[in-house]
């Protein structure tokens, strides 16, 4: 059973107060206000006597872990929880206490060979990071990422009600206005899981790696929907996941529409109020006539 291992020292939360002066209706005022907390994370890798840092990325405090698996599931370093041992935030004498809580170790089971090399490109992230290039559709396949398959089906009417759904359950954002969601549906329409972060990648990691830490992978009878728009790591992290239907409030890049074309992934963009865009794989999109 993975093991989760968490340090007694409070940790930094997901809100951080500060105070603004606000213009309105012709008067300043001071007043409280609460900002999207965003520090960076080392993800570390333990196997043996080896320690390597494979990622650092800014991110919202919160769900550290998840996030952690997530990325490591995204990036095919690790298949199911049985690849991982622990999961701890760093304690050693080295690290200032400020820092503890923004390094996370990941210790893997030994046995077996870990190919590195797909988490080069992501020693330093930024919470809006992203890639593009036809070299990063071929690593997909290389991987062994299996197409989609057909099978879910889900109604226009549900699509465009999981907005509002995702809105209403984004608490983080009411306080602060500054954070992305990812969250999981059903094809009902029901949402199973949300996950707040200041980068749309990570939010998708937390909430991926949740699933995996929970064992419900893949995901291939569910629906994933973004805040913001659609990227290639979406897509790719989403893909990773067995995702069949990927929506975002607002646009695809044309990469992420590459992905979901040659995967046949069922993209959505644009999804406002009652009107949509779908890109790719429109047969899972029922429409009554």
């Amino acid at each position: 059973m993975l093991e989760k291992s968490v340090a007694g020292k409070a940790r930094r939360g997901s809100k951080t107060k500060t105070r603004v002066r606000v213009f309105e209706e012709g008067r300043m005022r001071v007043r409280p206000d609460s900002l999207a907390t965003e520090e960076p994370m080392e993800i570390r890798l333990l196997a043996g006597d080896t320690r390597k840092t494979v990622a650092v990325t800014m991110r919202t405090p919160g769900a550290d872990f998840e996030l952690a698996a997530g990325f490591l599931y995204g990036e095919g370093i690790v298949s199911s929880t049985e690849d991982i041992l622990k999961i701890s935030y760093c304690v050693d004498s080295d690290v200032s206490a400020e820092q503890q809580y923004n390094i996370v170790n990941v210790e893997l089971r030994g046995g077996r060979e870990y190919d590195l090399r797909s988490l080069e490109r992501h020693f330093y992230t930024s919470s809006a990071c992203g890639v593009c290039g036809k070299a990063s559709l071929d690593q997909l396949e290389i991987k062994g990422c299996p197409a989609i398959p057909t099978g879910l089906e889900i109604s226009a009417d549900t699509i465009t009600s999981l907005p509002d759904k995702l809105r209403e359950a984004q608490g983080l954002f009411d306080a602060t206005g500054g954070l992305h969601a990812a969250g999981l549906f059903d094809a009902e329409g029901n949402l199973l899981a949300i996950r707040e972060d200041v980068g749309r990648h990570n939010a998708t990691d937390k909430l991926i790696g949740w699933a995996l830490m929970q064992g419900r992978l893949p995901l291939n009878k569910h629906v994933v929907m973004v805040s913001g728009r659609s990227s290639f790591e979406i897509l790719q992290k989403c893909l990773t996941a067995g995702v069949p239907i990927v929506c975002a409030i607002s646009a695809p890049s044309s990469l992420a529409v590459d992905v979901a074309r040659r995967f046949g992934m069922t993209l959505v963009g644009f999804l406002r109020s009652n009107r949509f865009n779908v890109y790719s794989a429109p047969e899972r999109v029922l429409v009554r006539s």
